[in-house]
């Protein structure tokens, strides 16, 4: 697990690359909270739920993909690193055009 006294631009950096392959669909939204949490916070599930304002067993739920969480719930878990809930392109097509034209 990476220190939590990384960098602004290690933490971001970390941020952009998940966001990225969840968006290319190499990771599902769970497995993206959890690798956020994990190397970007580095904290562990009890003290994320709780700096967040959902249980433990919430947090698990949503990390190992088990359950459809509202999008408040949601929200509130990926709001503490810049990011919400909403609508994404399905096509891996489209979205690799989208993140072409960004570079």
């Amino acid at each position: 697990m990476k220190s939590i006294l990384q960098s602004a631009t290690e933490r971001e950096k970390l941020l952009l690359e998940g966001y990225r392959n969840f968006m290319l669909g190499k990771l599902t939204r769970g497995q993206l909270l959890r690798q956020l949490r994990k190397s970007v916070l580095g904290m562990n599930q009890t003290a994320f739920a709780q700096l967040a304002g959902v249980s433990r067993r919430s947090l698990t739920q949503i990390e190992n993909d088990a359950c459809d969480f509202s999008e408040e719930t949601l929200n509130r878990v990926f709001k503490i690193f810049g990011l919400r809930v909403g609508l994404q392109l399905r096509s891996e097509y489209q979205v690799r055009k989208l993140l072409e034209r960004q570079n």
